[in-house]
């Protein structure tokens, strides 16, 4: 196992298990034969970590590794469930939020799907995987490719993830001291500066070299300074877990919000989550701050196969919530500001290298330094972009997706973000005792983009505004 999937393996704990939950909304209930064979097909067959378990090896030098299920059965992993007649999208939600207490058994390979008959005539298929296996944005590519198009063709036609990739590095070797890891970050971000410089060409300056040598100091030391100031949704996390999410978007009036300020639908979506914050804070009595948050970032390149072994690639960035900001416009320009400069700076190259230290530490002091970084985010923002047209699994038409990677520390308060056939759904997972009411920040949350939509138009149609060739 690699040093970063040991690491995910290793930081199960009762208030915040490491376990990636997927949800695939389909329009009608599907074949449950066919959903097995398709799952069999693309799933199990071509990565073989979905029949393998995670083992230690004995001895002095003793490591995780992956070992074949000698009693792997599908049908051990895929189980059925049917909601009560009439049921909604939220007596689905409170399926799922009862099943994620429920720690994956480790004597086996550690997933589980379940085909849910219900909401309505509707069914969805819920994945929870442990995050050993994988990171999030691999396993949405997996997922995606159990679907087809119109044609029947199958295919892995993920999109971006919300921020420009970080430059894949190699894997780390032997166990480094502490001198080690720190200078394996130092060469890192001068590798990463390096190479910005170097593609510019002979007319590179010694402002380029000050600047990125700034940057990477500012970078340092936001990622040991920053704090997570207290809030309405922060505290000590419970076991209890709350799962909402909205009905789908559409995207074109969010797309002319950004145009307003040049920013990206990644920015204007973020916005919107910054806003839904800003308001469940401010209707609580409390002053609004800005809170952080943790956004992964894929390091492998999208136009290639997924490796047999899957794994765990990717980065992390600190983004800052404009949650304190009353006005939308505002929010919008500085979600884009933020965003901008973390994708120039040399963040992700610099927590993806401190993953792969992570994981080789020993246990306990593993955990101290995961908490210490974990500590400083309310939890995990993901933003995945999906097919743009219609897809069908089984059979039968997707109608949505949605998935949570798991927070660690004191994560109280997770997003998703996924964009699917020209619509957006985002989805809020929140710790029970510590956000009390997910139905009020997602209320705030769909307001928030029904504004942004309304202000989005109205600059459109200003007089004298150029509108964009289609």
């Amino acid at each position: 196992m690699g040093s970063a999937d040991i690491l995910w393996l290793t930081m199960d704990r009762p208030t915040n298990l490491m376990v990636i939950v997927s949800v695939v909304l389909l329009e009608r209930v599907p074949d449950w034969d066919r959903v097995l064979g398709v799952i069999r097909e693309r799933i199990v067959e071509p990565y073989p970590v979905f029949s393998q378990r995670a083992v230690r090896s004995r001895g002095p030098l003793a490591r995780h590794r992956w070992q074949d299920d000698p009693a792997f059965d599908l049908e051990r992993h895929v189980r059925r469930a049917t909601l009560p007649a009439g049921a909604t999208d939220a007596d689905l939600q409170a399926y799922i939020e009862d099943h994620l207490t429920q720690p994956l058994d480790r004597t086996r390979a550690m997933w589980e799907v379940h085909l849910v008959d219900g909401p309505a005539d509707g069914a969805a298929l819920v994945f929870r995987i442990h995050h050993a296996l994988a990171d999030g944005i691999a396993l949405t590519r997996v997922l995606l490719g159990l679907t087809e198009d119109a044609d029947g063709r199958p295919g892995d036609l993920l999109g971006a993830a919300s921020a420009e990739p970080a430059p894949p590095l190699p894997p780390p070797g032997t166990r480094p001291g502490a001198v080690a890891a720190a200078s394996r970050l130092v060469l890192t971000a001068a590798r990463v500066g390096w190479r910005r410089l170097r593609a510019k060409g002979v007319g590179a300056t010694l402002t380029d070299v000050a600047g990125t040598t700034l940057r990477t100091g500012q970078v340092v030391s936001d990622l040991l300074l920053t704090t997570n100031p207290a809030s309405a949704v922060g505290g000590e996390p419970g076991r209890r877990k709350r799962i909402v999410w909205t009905t789908p978007l559409p995207l074109p009036g969010l797309k002319q919000a950004g145009r307003l300020v040049g920013a990206t639908l990644n920015d204007v979506l973020l916005s919107a989550v910054a806003g839904a914050l800003h308001t469940y804070q401010a209707e609580r009595g409390l002053h609004p701050v800005d809170l952080v948050t943790m956004v992964p970032v894929n390091v492998r390149p999208l136009d290639e196969p997924l490796p047999r072994e899957l794994g765990n690639r990717f980065a992390l960035l600190f983004l800052r919530f404009p949650s304190r900001d009353a006005t939308p416009l505002g929010r919008l320009a500085l979600s884009k500001a933020r965003m901008d400069w973390l994708k120039a700076s040399p963040e992700a190259a610099l927590t993806f290298a401190l993953i792969s230290v992570i994981g080789h530490l020993p246990a306990r002091l593993e955990r101290r330094v995961v908490d210490f970084f974990a500590d400083k985010a309310i939890g995990v923002t993901t933003n995945v972009a999906g097919p743009r047209e219609l897809r069908h699994l089984a059979g039968v038409p997707v109608t949505g997706v949605l998935g949570w990677v798991p927070g660690s520390g004191r994560h109280t308060l997770g997003f998703c973000i996924v964009t699917y056939d020209d619509a957006v759904r985002i989805g809020v997972m929140a710790d029970e005792g510590r956000v009390t009411d997910p139905e009020a920040l997602l209320a705030a949350l769909e307001d928030e983009v029904a504004l942004l939509v309304r202000i989005g138009a109205a600059g459109d149609a200003a007089p004298g505004r150029r509108r964009p060739r289609s």
